[in-house]
């Protein structure tokens, strides 16, 4: 067993004034929001033809509902439904933590119906703009799991860089937060900023979209592999967990709208 490294405590709350308390976990999620708006607002107005680009200040709260909402009624139905029937009001205790990715993504996308609805605008086009920006959320919310020493790895005695987390018992594990801050983070994300230049891709909307879904998939089924699987749940059909076996049909959308989106002539915007 090679020496693991130790892991760095870093106190959850980043801002205590007396009662008041600012976790890291929340700062992440305020970060990812904020600086993937200002992208946003980017790359809109590089497709003003779709929508005001100005309108985009009004998603901000359609896709904060979205992922908040969406990522903790996700986590109930999917990851601890039998806990919370039994504890229900402990489903509104957001800050004790439990958010699902796949539930917070559903919950941006019916955000980008009513909002693309609302501007008159193509659902892809608008959808493509909020993929490209997603992959910046997913780096500082993945950093802010590392800093809770949450959802950390499987043990990992012979990895060099693997480390002791608090909560993980005395095994060195993975970091696979960090492994998931690198590439549904930083490789998603630069992959996508090259596709949102492509002229070509901005007359036929839903390809970054697609790319995002199967991108996104596949990234976090090969974490997988590395993370320890959720304790109330364990290995599911086939020795899959959960995250995988959610991810499979992202992969697969993602690549059906990939395909659907090239078949379609380009698209004409409303004129406004």
């Amino acid at each position: 067993m090679l020496p693991a490294i130790a892991f760095p405590v870093i106190d959850p709350v980043a801002i205590a004034i007396g009662p008041f308390a600012v976790r890291w976990y929340a700062l992440a999620y305020i970060a990812g929001i904020l600086i993937g708006w200002r992208y946003c607002l980017w790359l809109a107005r590089r497709r003003p033809q779709y929508f005001d680009p100005a309108a985009l200040d009004d998603f901000v709260l359609y896709a904060t509902l979205g992922i908040v909402l969406g990522g903790r009624i996700g986590y109930v139905l999917f990851y601890n439904l039998p806990y919370f029937a039994e504890h229900p009001l402990e489903a509104l205790m957001i800050w004790q933590g439990g958010m699902s990715f796949h539930g917070g993504m559903l919950g941006v996308l019916l955000a980008i119906g009513l909002f693309a609805r609302k501007v008159g605008a193509p659902y892809m086009a608008v959808g493509d703009i909020v993929a490209a920006a997603t992959p910046i959320g997913l780096f500082f919310g993945r950093l802010a799991n590392f800093v809770n020493g949450e959802l950390f790895g499987r043990a990992a005695p012979d990895v060099a860089w693997a480390m002791v987390f608090p909560r993980g018992g005395p095994e060195p594990r993975h970091p696979s937060q960090l492994y998931e801050a690198a590439l549904e983070g930083l490789v998603l994300f630069f992959l996508l900023f090259l596709l949102a230049r492509r002229p070509e891709l901005r007359e036929r909307p839903g390809q970054v979209g697609g790319a995002f879904l199967a991108g996104y998939g596949l990234f976090r089924i090969v974490v997988e592999f590395f993370r320890e699987p959720d304790a109330q749940l364990g290995f599911l059909a086939f020795g899959a967990t959960m995250g995988q076996l959610l991810s499979v049909p992202m992969v697969l959308l993602g690549l059906g709208l990939i395909a659907y989106a090239r078949r379609r002539p380009p698209a004409v915007p409303k004129p406004r």
